[in-house]
């Protein structure tokens, strides 16, 4: 009877786990899918990843790796850089404000680090629906918006003619939907043609998503982001059969894109927009005014103030917009220490990154559609300020929760 009762008792705690397990994994679905909304800080997603900050540790649903303690040393060393930089700041409480959202989406990434490293075959994928789900949401909203389907749309959900969605910026909604993009093509690729209608649907979504913000940003990267994806997997994949399929999909894909492009331009609007900002330059980008005298000021600044000159003070006191170069930024944000840092972050992970890409592993799959995304958002980071896109710092925790929990394999094979 003891012992009937105590199996009983295993069998309700492991049930009750499980359930408590389910709820959390639910919650990380509902903070990564809540990325599509950013219309203000703090977004919804700072509201839940700061509860699953004490649940996931609770739940047992994280793992530290001894990778990851680089990835922490460098996401510390942005922070404290930044913290300097608080000092050096003229209108401190803006500094203040802008670095503590640092910090806190530094710790969140370390956190989903943690959280991927934990079970690197399973947890990726739950985070690549998420992000193609709220992709989905976001880029209807953006559609919507454009196209004023309902009272109120174009004015909640656009700016300067241009998609938004729930965001506040064209140049931030676009570029959010290319994780999901880049997922919703290897869904096309994986499944057999006839549960493909699916992904093919959202491929299709975002893509007029990503065309109607009108971001040059946003195109690029997401070119960038499939060519890469696209060779990786060309390159990785074991069949001969998967990559001619790979082939013919690309080729269809583009062919969609071509016929969209072309319905889209029998709109007039969208054909005039569409031609303004395909231009290289923009009459903005010129003079010393403009973007490229910005950058001019941004890059004097970072190189006579060591120590940086505060978040956020330069669109306050030296120009009248951002450096639209993330590089440049943080090293008026952190100092030198802070853009050296970024700078390793970033590049550091694109060259670990692609030593990665190449092993093979049940969570290869969803490392390349990552890695493809994230180095498109590296290059991009030459055009614009994205040090506080939360979907950034998603793919970050993604790439180094999956290559510490592989090292930590690799480790533990050659002790055998």
């Amino acid at each position: 009877m003891a012992f009937a009762a105590t199996a009983a008792d295993v069998t309700a705690f492991e049930v009750h786990k499980s359930l408590v397990h389910r709820l959390s994994l639910a919650f990380v679905w509902l903070a990564i899918a809540s990325g599509a909304i950013v219309f203000s800080e703090p977004a919804p997603f700072d509201a839940l990843s700061l509860g699953l900050l004490v649940l996931l540790p609770v739940v047992g649903l994280v793992t530290f790796r001894p990778l990851l303690g680089l990835l922490f040393f460098l996401l510390m060393l942005l922070g404290a850089g930044a913290l300097v930089g608080v000092t050096m700041a003229r209108e401190v409480p803006v500094a203040i404000t802008h670095t503590g959202v640092s910090i806190y989406l530094y710790v969140v990434t370390f956190l989903y680090a943690l959280f991927v490293a934990r079970r690197p075959a399973f947890h990726p994928e739950l985070i690549l629906k998420a992000s193609l789900a709220g992709g989905i949401f976001a880029s209807l909203c953006g559609i919507a918006g454009y196209f004023d389907l309902f009272p109120g749309a174009a004015d909640l959900m656009t700016r300067y003619s241009r998609a938004t969605g729930m965001f506040k910026d064209p140049n931030v909604y676009g570029p959010f939907l290319i994780p999901g993009f880049v997922y919703a093509f290897y869904l096309i690729l994986q499944r057999p043609l006839r549960r493909a209608l699916l992904p093919t649907l959202a491929f299709a979504l975002l893509s007029l998503g990503i065309l109607l913000s009108f971001s040059r940003g946003a195109w690029t990267n997401a070119a960038i982001a499939l060519v890469v994806f696209g060779a990786l997997y060309v390159l990785t994949v074991g069949s001969r059969r998967a990559r001619m399929k790979f082939f013919a999909m690309l080729l269809l894909g583009v062919g969609a894109i071509a016929g969209m492009l072309t319905a889209a331009l029998q709109v007039e609007a969208v054909a005039n927009l569409l031609t303004q900002r395909a231009a290289l330059t923009q009459g903005y980008d010129e003079g010393p005014d403009g973007r490229f005298g910005g950058q001019k000021k941004a890059m004097r600044l970072a190189i006579e103030n060591p120590l940086g000159i505060g978040a956020q003070q330069f669109p306050l006191f030296y120009h009248h917009e951002e450096a639209h170069n993330v590089y440049i930024s943080m090293f008026m944000n952190a100092g030198w220490v802070g853009g050296v840092g970024f700078i390793v972050l970033m590049f550091g992970t694109a060259v670990l990154g692609l030593r990665e890409a190449f092993r093979r592993g049940p969570a290869q799959p969803y490392f390349l559609v990552a890695y493809g995304a994230f180095v498109g958002h590296v290059l991009e980071g030459f055009l614009i300020d994205l040090d506080h896109w939360r979907h950034l710092y998603v793919l970050l925790a993604l790439i180094w929760g999956i290559m510490a929990a592989d090292a930590a394999a690799r480790g533990r094979t050659s002790e055998k």
